[in-house]
């Protein structure tokens, strides 16, 4: 995300943008979303959004990638897998209930046919840094042996994502059990 020189950005109107860009995702889609309503809806200058971002995908990922960073951090749990189930778990509710993990989804949708959007994406792992920190918690432990990179952080998420966005599935414990005992075997 490139952002031109000029004034710092006020912390309160990037908040508001943020919240702005979520509010009107989950009332019209992405679709219907433009930089003018967010502003609109913000109570800023379109100039103001423009000097800060180039496009409401931008907007979106920015937003889900702040929520994301505290949404799917989870405490240390007493085993691996139950350190794995526990983030499982936090990942289905983020891309189910939260309005992050909805702008996230809208991205990922919008990715299959907007190669800016795909590039953007591309540039910033959401899911896959959240899944790393636990992994990389694992293995500071000593209780997790193969090396953290993006195949080993894809093999986690990737079957979660997999159902929800094919599925709709919501979760339930004992499929995300199963994926944390399949993802430790190997």
């Amino acid at each position: 995300m490139t952002r031109t020189a000029g004034r710092p950005r006020s912390e309160e109107a990037r908040l508001a943008v943020l919240h702005a860009a979520d509010d009107l995702l989950v009332e019209g889609g992405y679709a219907k979303m433009t930089m003018k309503g967010i502003a609109e809806r913000a109570g800023v200058g379109r100039q103001t959004i423009y000097r800060w971002w180039q496009s409401k995908a931008e907007i979106l990922l920015e937003a889900s990638r702040s929520d994301a960073e505290s949404e799917l951090r989870t405490e240390p749990q007493a085993t691996p897998h139950d350190d794995v189930v526990t983030f499982l778990t936090a990942l289905v509710a983020f891309l189910t209930t939260s309005d992050a993990g909805l702008a996230y989804r809208a991205l990922l949708g919008e990715a299959q046919h907007d190669g800016a959007v795909a590039e953007l994406l591309g540039s910033v792992d959401v899911l896959g840094d959240a899944a790393a920190a636990v992994l990389n918690r694992l293995r500071d432990r000593g209780e997790f042996h193969r090396k953290v990179d993006d195949q080993v952080t894809a093999e986690l998420v990737g079957p979660v994502v997999y159902r929800v966005l094919a599925h709709d599935w919501r979760g339930d414990p004992d499929t995300i059990a199963a994926s944390a005992s399949a993802f430790l075997r190997y």
